[in-house]
């Protein structure tokens, strides 16, 4: 929403906002003449042409209600996004349901490289911009398009990047094929004269796009329009060439690890030839590339042990997450988990299970509610039965605690969800 404000501030837009509390966010906007009031107040609404909110705002909020009441029209926060990106003659939106933030991120270097001055939007906070947006002047808007609630169904992208497709958000989606129908709907968002840029070594994927009229650039690690040739790992590390239809098109050396973020960049590097991106730019904007917040992120060492946060919260992103660990070379692997929404917990729980005996040491804090009331009854105490030598920590308090018992030389202490487990891993360095 912060994104948002600010794009549309910086467009001559007159925008007001509201928020529960003060925060470093609210300090910056006002900083640049928005004005945000503390508490959602129905006054505050008066005389607005429109209002924008994010889909955890439901229509008894007073401001809200307020709205409605006057007619003043309500709009989502992707109606929004999708409105602005019709301004722009390139809409480059990345979907998936792992690993968006971390290729619109790359895409982010790469076009900075490239000096095309975008527009950009991202599910977190980028090293290289200082924050999670940027307000550009070129003709090209990248946007992290996300499929809950069918969100990335109100953009209009002219490259769609699908990463993957997985079975997720299961309080909304009935099942996979409820989420298969969504990418498909929004791949068909795609105009004609536009392109699809998809994953074809995933089975998912290529399934949803099944039929497909569109014009489609695939990519693979090992084969698709666009590749990796040469591929080695060093220590975790990617060094390859990228291949489009034979012809060597850019040489990455990743500062980044793991095989899946080999990935990522040949996704990024596709979209780049879909949008005629010279190869270089794609070099130079990948060389010191640097993770967003919270994607394997280092936050320090303890008693010799070091400390990272990520945000992985569904099996198949925990199950990356562990393989790239694993491929660094740590003495042990600990991992304090905090399970994300009850009805994630309960649909993909077999998963979980099997994908958190894969550390050597696992810690399960307590699920983090996020937009949900617990009415299956459901507990972090239930994976630990199931999880051999896992350690139920009812508090953040009890992982902090637990962390500062077994933390040892070489170790490798992860904190993962999309909670607010990192404040475990903090309040162990603050220490």
């Amino acid at each position: 929403m912060a994104s948002l404000a600010e794009v549309l501030h910086g467009a001559g837009v007159a925008v007001t906002g509201s928020d529960q509390k003060e925060s470093a966010t609210v300090l910056h906007l006002r900083k640049l003449g928005i004005e945000i009031t503390i508490g959602h107040l129905p006054g505050s609404v008066e005389g607005a042409d429109c209002v924008v909110r994010t889909a955890a705002v439901h229509d008894s909020n007073p401001e809200i209600a307020a709205a409605l009441g006057s007619g003043i029209p309500v709009f989502e926060r992707a109606q929004a996004w999708g409105a602005i990106m019709q301004d722009y003659k390139n809409a480059l939106c990345i979907s998936g349901t792992h690993g968006k933030t971390t290729t619109t991120s790359m895409c982010t270097h790469i076009f900075m490289a490239a000096q095309a001055d975008p527009t950009v939007m991202i599910g977190g906070t980028l090293p290289l911009l200082e924050a999670c947006h940027r307000v550009g002047h070129g003709d090209t808007i990248i946007l992290e398009s996300c499929e809950y609630c069918d969100s990335f169904l109100s953009f209009f992208p002219t490259v769609a990047v699908i990463l993957n497709v997985e079975a997720d958000h299961l309080d909304y989606f009935k099942d996979l094929a409820d989420v298969e129908k969504s990418f498909r709907a929004f791949a068909d968002k795609v105009p004609e004269n536009g392109l699809i840029v998809a994953n074809c070594e995933d089975g998912n994927t290529m399934y949803t796009l099944r039929g497909e009229e569109r014009p489609v650039l695939t990519f693979g690690v090992e084969r698709g329009d666009v590749h990796a040739e040469h591929l080695a790992m060093d220590h975790g590390f990617g060094s390859f060439d990228v291949m489009y239809r034979g012809e060597k098109y850019a040489h990455l050396d990743l500062s980044v690890p793991g095989l899946h973020n080999v990935k990522n960049a040949l996704a990024a590097a596709a979209a780049a030839i879909a949008l005629g991106v010279p190869g270089r730019a794609v070099e130079d904007g990948m060389r010191d590339f640097r993770l967003p917040g919270r994607r394997f992120e280092y936050k320090g060492m303890y008693n010799g042990a070091e400390l990272c946060d990520d945000y992985a919260h569904h099996p198949g992103e925990l199950a990356t997450l562990f393989d790239t660990a694993k491929a660094l070379g740590y003495r042990r692997v600990v991992c304090a988990f905090q399970p994300h929404t009850y009805s994630r917990t309960h649909e993909l729980f077999d998963d979980f299970v099997e994908v958190l005996r894969r550390p050597d040491v696992v810690l399960l804090a307590e699920i983090f509610a996020a937009r949900e009331d617990n009415d299956i009854g459901i507990s972090s105490a239930d994976l630990a039965a199931k999880v051999p030598g896992s350690v139920f920590c009812p508090t953040l308090g009890d992982v902090t605690a637990k962390l500062r018992e077994i933390a040892q030389p070489g170790d490798l202490l992860l904190t993962a969800g999309a909670g607010d487990i990192y404040l475990a891993g903090e309040a162990l360095l603050e220490e």
